[in-house]
């Protein structure tokens, strides 16, 4: 298979121009992020969805119902609490 002279021209235009894009990236700050939307958006929402589940599981008669309701409580507090536990281990660490 024979490339033309445009595109391999293309391709190394293309390559040459994504090279600094590579260089200028951060891992750490990516991560961050990450870190900072499962902390901040999807522990509590899991949490919530929780609560919701063991009610509903408490309202329908569900005889595991009390176990449901103690493991969403803790749940929730392991959600909402996560930055606090995430800034006293960091504190430890350091």
């Amino acid at each position: 298979m024979k490339m033309s002279r445009s595109a391999v021209f293309a391709l190394i235009a293309l390559s040459v121009m994504l090279v600094p894009l590579v260089g200028y990236c951060s891992v750490e700050s990516t991560l961050g992020a990450i870190q900072s939307k499962l902390i901040n958006v999807i522990l509590p929402l899991a949490a919530v969805l929780g609560l919701v589940a063991s009610a509903f599981s408490f309202f329908t008669g569900n005889p595991n119902a009390r176990s449901h309701l103690w493991l969403a409580i803790i749940g929730a507090c392991v959600g909402f609490g996560a930055p606090s536990i995430i800034s006293f281990v960091r504190g430890l660490v350091n």
